[in-house]
């Protein structure tokens, strides 16, 4: 389907983004509705098409019930704490966290049951925990 699209909605390529836009929505419109595909016998998939019944509900947000406290990720990919701005990354903007503090004046940042690092009064930035994601060696 992929190299389909290419070849048909970006060869050439429009000359701006609604004009690339109309292009994907015409394919999508032919794709769907006008072409009969060989691997479901020559059918369109959007007479075959049949929405899912069970409703999507998006997770509700985290609980960190042994962390101090929650703290949202701003857009730009920091924690804010008062007046203190504390730089994590962009990648979990928007996600909502937990921080511990495990010593005096050091706090611990985790995301789910993960922890991402640590921070303390004098750096403004989280410093990595080990990676979860490495496998033990045995």
């Amino acid at each position: 389907m992929h190299l389909t699209l290419k070849k048909e909605a970006t060869k050439p390529a429009a000359f701006n983004f609604l004009q690339q836009q109309e292009k994907f929505d015409t394919f999508i419109q032919v794709y769907n509705h006008q072409r009969p595909h060989q691997g479901i016998a020559g059918a369109y998939p959007g007479d075959l098409y049949t929405p899912s019944p069970r409703i999507y509900e998006p997770p509700g947000e985290p609980d960190y019930p042994f962390h101090d406290r929650t703290v949202r990720v701003t857009r730009c990919g920091r924690i804010c704490i008062g007046k203190r701005k504390i730089n994590l990354s962009q990648v979990f903007a928007g996600q909502i966290l937990g921080l511990r503090e495990v010593e005096d004046q050091i706090w611990i940042v985790s995301f789910l049951d993960y922890d991402l690092g640590f921070f303390d009064n004098k750096e403004d930035r989280v410093e990595p925990a080990t990676n979860p994601f490495i496998p033990e060696k045995v």
